[in-house]
């Protein structure tokens, strides 16, 4: 019976292996059945837990990165500083962090409060750490002019994953949302804080937002869970209404992910629902910090971002059902998208 076992182990390892190949992609011998899955699309279920796939090409249009030149170094593809965590949200920029060196980042630094570095550090020992004074669990006030050593060597920021709610977070978002240069993406309790900041068209560098229903009400000053955060029409007319007048792009987030920078439009077509769970859009949020940091735009790394977030979800809920799955399972997955876009 035992070898008998062993011979059906070894022949759907084999026909694994030969898929793989025709992908042209090599994945770690511990994980390659769960990985060499063709590409997918969501249809009609009646089970909550089931996922059916058929072939979903990337786009002709869908921005790629260029390939990487054979002399190449870790700082040819930019640094991303991840700005975020509080006492027990660790977890949410660490995701960003690993999520930002999945797709591509050279460099990744995480800066958080000092009651939480030492868990940062702890998710990936390929992400530097650095911990900042704290306050009541978050950053303290006058965070936002320690920072200018981090800042200056950033390609791209990341701004707001599991960074909390105080008068010193407010203060520090406002503040960089205002004099930051670098391109920077704004999620999570980052938006909360710029709900509070007034106008926003006045920013000094390129700026992308990735709110859900809920937080883009609160950017108009609307109640986040009023009757509008079903009103999907009238959230997209607002989000291309605020990116035109603020000069940023809004990615908003939910089926049929709308990018906008309020002239130009583009619709996501990957992911699925089994993805509404805790910390997918810390990872989304560092796959855009790093394709920013490889020099795309902001509208252009919104549109791949999407693609490569929803990609890799479905990847995860090929594989375990989109009741199982979990943030930390797409993160294991971005290399799927890549390798279909031709990234390797």
């Amino acid at each position: 019976m035992f070898a008998a076992g062993v011979k059906v182990i070894t022949a759907v390892a084999r026909a694994v292996v030969r898929g793989a190949r025709k992908r042209r992609c090599y994945h770690d011998a511990s994980i390659f059945v769960t990985l060499a899955k063709p590409a997918v699309r969501m249809v009609a279920s009646n089970d909550a837990g089931s996922f059916q796939g058929m072939p979903s090409p990337p786009s002709d249009d869908l921005p790629r990165m260029p390939a990487r030149p054979r002399e190449a170094s870790k700082r040819d593809f930019g640094r991303v500083v991840v700005v975020g965590g509080s006492v027990g949200m660790a977890g949410a920029p660490a995701l960003s962090a690993m999520a930002a060196l999945r797709s591509g980042a050279g460099l990744v630094e995480l800066v958080v409060p000092e009651p939480v570095v030492a868990i940062a550090a702890g998710f990936d020992p390929c992400v530097m750490t650095c911990g900042f004074p704290s306050s009541e669990g978050c950053f303290a006030s006058g965070t936002a002019g320690t920072l200018a050593t981090q800042f200056a060597r950033a390609s791209a920021v990341a701004i707001g994953p599991g960074i909390g709610r105080s008068d010193a977070v407010r203060e520090l978002v406002a503040s960089l949302w205002r004099h930051l240069d670098r391109p920077a993406v704004f999620d999570a309790d980052a938006l909360w804080a710029l709900s509070l900041c007034g106008p926003l068209a006045g920013h000094a560098g390129p700026r992308l937002l990735t709110p859900h229903a809920g937080e883009m009400l609160r950017l108009l000053g609307r109640d986040p869970a009023g009757p509008e955060a079903d009103d999907r029409s009238f959230l997209e007319a607002e989000a291309r209404r605020m990116a035109a007048d603020t000069g940023a792009v809004i990615l908003l987030k939910g089926s049929g992910t709308l990018v906008t920078d309020g002239w130009r439009t583009a619709r996501n077509t990957t992911g699925n629902p089994g993805m509404a769970t805790a910390g997918t859009g810390d990872v989304l949020t560092g796959v855009a910090a790093a394709l920013l940091a490889q020099g795309m735009s902001p509208f252009e790394a919104a549109r791949l971002a999407a693609w490569v977030h929803g990609r890799a979800g479905d990847a995860a809920a090929a594989d375990l059902g989109q009741v199982s799955m979990t943030a930390r399972d797409l993160l294991d997955r971005l290399h799927v998208a890549f390798c279909e876009l031709g990234s390797d």
